[in-house]
């Protein structure tokens, strides 16, 4: 009976330094983890955007203008729906649709693109439909159709506004079937 009782005291020692190695493992993890995530999440946040207000600064100084009136928040405004037109091509017509996002900076531009987003639309159906497919499929011909929108952009916001409210047109997605 006295050597079933030791060996009953040894299996349980041993259960007890498998705990205490989990545990100590468990421990070891959870502070790895915890040490790594707040690396991650608090570590580097405060240098970076000063860095970048720096850059700015001196890039809008190198260019002799004003920093508030050169840059601004970037802000974007999509058009509600995707543009979608018929367009010529050399051995059959095709169809495309574009989805465009607009660039503007600070939040009066962006106010005065919402509210002529009617006559922004019009704007660039009229400027799609004037091109044809075999431009369309090459990337020198979606970036030339990319700077006319934006010219006539700007140029029938200039004569409701008074001013060029629209930096960029940006196509966000383009397919032609």
């Amino acid at each position: 009976m006295a050597d079933d009782k030791q060996t009953d005291l040894q299996i349980e020692e041993g259960g007890g330094s498998k705990k205490k190695l989990i545990i100590i493992i468990a421990v070891v993890v959870l502070l790895v983890g915890g040490g790594a995530g707040y690396f991650l999440f608090a570590g580097g946040d405060d240098p970076a955007p000063a860095t970048l207000e720096q850059e700015q600064g001196g890039a809008s100084e190198q260019s002799g203008a004003a920093p508030s009136a050169q840059l601004g928040s970037a802000l974007y405004v999509g058009m509600p729906r995707p543009f979608v037109f018929n367009v010529p091509g050399a051995a059959r017509d095709r169809i495309v649709q574009i989805k465009v996002q607009l660039l503007v900076r600070g939040e009066g531009n962006e106010e005065a693109a919402k509210k002529h987003i009617p006559l922004i639309e019009g704007t660039l159906l009229s400027v799609f439909a004037g091109t044809n497919a075999d431009e369309l499929s090459t990337a020198a011909g979606k970036e030339s159709l990319r700077d006319e929108a934006l010219t006539q952009v700007q140029q029938a916001l200039e004569g409701v506004e008074g001013s060029k409210v629209v930096e960029r047109v940006l196509f966000t997605g383009f397919v032609m079937q």
